[in-house]
Order: C-alpha cells, then sequence, then structure tokens
C-alpha cells in the first residue's frame, strides 16, 4: 500500500488527495476519493453516518496509514477532536503543550490561550473547565503548532446550542486571523455554511457533491441565500425539507 502522507504540497495546495482508498475487512469506506483543499481556504466536509469523513481526516493528520493511493498535507498541521482529549493530571497551559517538540516555555502556551479567550484558566484542572473550556483549551493545543491545515473532527458536536454558537464564531475568527487552510468534518449543514468557503458532501466513499459559498462574512443565517444552500444541502443528504418545514 502507498502511504503518502508525509510528503508536502506544493504552494497551490494545501491538500492533495489522489486515487485514495482505504478498507476495512475487504470493504471499501473511501474509494479511489479525489480532493484539494488550497492554501487557506475553509472546507467543510459532510455526509452520513458511516461514509468515511472522519477516517479521511485521520488519514490526513496521519493518524491512518493503510492506505492505497497519494495524500499529500502540509508537514505543520493539527487536530482537534469533539473529545478534548485533555490530561486530567496536568494543568491546562501543560496540556497545551503536549507533543510539541523540544522544551517550549509556559509563554508559548499563554500566547495560544490567550488566542481562544482561555488565559484565565491556564492554571485550572481540566475537570474543573466546562465544555466550551475544555474545547477552547483543545483549540489552543492545535494552535501552538503554527499549523498550514487545521483539522477539526466534530468539535463542537458536544457543546449546548449557546456555546456551540460562540464556539463557531471564535473558529471562524482564529481561521481568519491565521490564514491557515482549515477542514471541517460536521454533521451540522448550517454550521458548514455558516463557516466554509466550500462544503463537500461525501457519499459512498467519495466526494459526491461540492458547493461554492458566496456569501458575505459575517453570515447571515436568515438571508434567504443561506436558507436556499441548506435546503439543497440536506437534499443532496435525502433530508425532506418540505417534511422539516412542516
Amino acid at each position: 500500500m502507498a502511504t503518502d502522507v508525509h510528503r508536502p504540497v506544493t504552494a497551490a495546495h494545501a491538500v492533495r488527495v489522489e486515487g485514495l482508498t482505504r478498507s476495512f475487512d475487504g470493504r471499501a469506506v473511501i474509494d479511489r476519493l479525489q480532493l484539494d483543499v488550497r492554501p487557506g481556504e475553509f472546507v467543510a466536509l459532510l455526509g452520513r453516518s458511516g461514509c468515511g469523513k472522519s477516517t479521511l481526516l485521520r488519514i490526513l493528520a496521519g493518524l491512518d496509514r493503510e492506505i492505497e493511493g497519494t495524500v499529500l498535507v502540509p508537514r505543520r498541521k493539527a487536530v482537534a477532536f469533539q473529545a478534548p482529549r485533555l490530561m486530567p493530571w496536568k494543568k491546562v497551559w501543560r496540556n497545551v503543550l503536549l507533543g510539541l517538540p523540544g522544551k517550549p516555555g509556559r509563554q508559548v502556551a499563554d500566547k495560544a490561550l490567550e488566542e481562544v479567550g482561555l488565559s484565565h484558566r491556564a492554571d485550572a484542572w481540566p475537570k474543573t473547565l466546562s465544555g466550551g473550556e475544555a474545547q477552547r483549551a483543545s483549540l489552543a493545543r492545535a494552535l501552538v503548532r503554527e499549523p498550514d491545515l487545521l483539522l477539526l473532527d466534530e468539535p463542537f458536536g458536544a457543546l449546548d446550542a449557546l456555546t456551540r454558537i460562540k464556539a463557531q464564531r471564535l473558529v471562524g475568527e482564529l481561521w481568519q486571523r491565521r490564514g491557515c487552510a482549515v477542514l471541517l468534518v460536521t454533521h451540522d449543514v448550517e454550521e458548514a455554511v455558516l463557516l466554509a468557503d466550500r462544503v463537500l458532501v461525501m457519499d459512498d466513499g467519495v466526494i459526491a457533491h461540492e458547493e461554492r459559498i458566496d456569501l458575505d462574512r459575517p453570515r447571515d443565517i436568515t438571508d434567504p441565500r443561506f436558507a436556499e444552500i441548506r435546503g439543497a444541502l440536506l437534499e443532496r443528504l435525502g433530508v425532506d425539507t418540505a417534511a422539516e418545514a412542516a
């Protein structure tokens, strides 16, 4: 099997995937998939459960190497999952530095925590954080890696509605400030349209549909064009929007 996840991409791409196949027990979950992401582009990936979204993200992160095909990503990449995965025996600032090469000082963690609005919790233990605070700590841990590619796997899925809105806004601001490419895996169509430049729908192991989101930022969910795009994507996902409206 060919595994090319460590090869750097060209200046024209933040991600380039060609003919990617990933099989489990002889069944192709990802089947000769093609994908390009431009530097600085925000891409959201939608699809039914089991379509291969999270598998694709793990491959891009270098966490799954049992593949066929070519996967080119930046050397500097970071990933944040739905579960913050904080070590309970380490204070927040030490969690932010986990896995970094060398011996970075606390000021590195403090800078990232300030960027996500969590500097006041740097010395807290993870068990004392709210769900939103824990997710911000996870984002800070990704940001200290100065990624050219930020991979987000359902990062807001466990948050309550109000905290989720705040977290979405924070990610949008961080992306605009940092200028890195982002690939967001989500089940939330509204979230995808709110944040992304381009929304991809995955089905049967391939990218089955692409929707470019040409709406001004910040986006207004009451805009009729927003509702139209959201409805079209829901239909692609097999949701009866007429029944939903009723």
